[in-house]
């Protein structure tokens, strides 16, 4: 468990799982939150090598309904020279933790339920994978309190959907559904809200059992290519794949695969 009880930690079968819990608020962002997914990442990056995979969810049926507003509010009513500052070290904060969560070696999935609003969407975006019930509602929303977003996800949607599908979400803060979440690439899989528990193991388990450097190398080759070059892309590719090549792992797999059974992978 974190430091607060904003956040818990549970790690069980190689799985981490992180639970955001101010379900009362709906999980909205605030101090206290960001401290806790810190605290959170602290523990997972100390235990890395026991863990494949992380699972991300919200408590009380809701994922996270963006920032805490009430937050907000507090700030601006008080001197521009005063709230700057105190806002502007949040989101700081709150970037560290996108870029951390980025950075993991391990596959990081979303659980997502309820709302998936304003920074729920940034923090949606960095998993790796995200898994939705059927009655899930997504809203970038950050334009109807009359601020840009953050967290990265002016990033993370260009890439996924496309510049002009990116500029609908964030111009227009229209809500949409998880059905067209999954259409236009900002989530992997919806299922019935009684299977998304069981779904969301299925992936975690899937990932934790494969082969970890390999899936760390290709995560990390995913990341880099909207930026890379090519011809910086295949040095890349070609340097990932000689390391892979002299695992127990790759071992292991061309072995099972000459003899046409399952691999076993260890932790290389």
């Amino acid at each position: 468990m974190t430091s607060n009880e904003a956040v818990l930690l549970n790690m069980s079968d190689e799985i981490a799982t992180i639970t955001l819990n101010r379900p009362d608020r709906m999980n909205a962002l605030d101090q206290s939150m960001v401290q806790g997914l810190s605290d959170a990442l602290d523990q997972i990056e100390a235990g890395i090598s026991q863990i494949g995979a992380v699972i991300i969810e919200g408590s009380g049926g809701t994922f996270m309904a963006g920032g805490d507003v009430k937050f907000f509010h507090q700030m601006s009513q008080s001197p521009a020279n005063e709230a700057r500052p105190v806002i502007e070290a949040m989101i700081n904060r709150v970037h560290d933790i996108i870029t951390r969560i980025n950075a993991l070696p391990c596959p990081v999935i979303a659980k997502l339920e309820g709302a998936v609003a304003g920074f729920g969407i940034s923090l949606m975006n960095a998993c790796d994978l995200a898994v939705a019930a059927e009655e899930t509602v997504f809203t970038l929303a950050y334009i109807h309190i009359g601020t840009s977003p953050d967290g990265g996800s002016t990033h993370s949607l260009t890439r996924l959907v496309g510049m002009k599908k990116a500029k609908e979400i964030a111009l227009l803060g229209d809500r949409f559904s998880a059905d067209e979440a999954h259409d236009c690439g900002l989530i992997n899989k919806v299922v019935p809200a009684d299977l998304l528990a069981s779904a969301t193991a299925k992936y975690a388990a899937r990932l934790a059992s494969g082969p970890r450097g390999a899936i760390a190398r290709t995560k990390a080759l995913l990341n880099a290519a909207p930026e890379a070059g090519l011809s910086d892309q295949l040095a890349a590719e070609a340097k990932a794949f000689a390391d892979c090549a002299i695992s127990n792992d790759f071992r292991e797999g061309v072995t099972a695969f000459v003899e046409k059974r399952q691999p076993r992978f260890g932790k290389s």
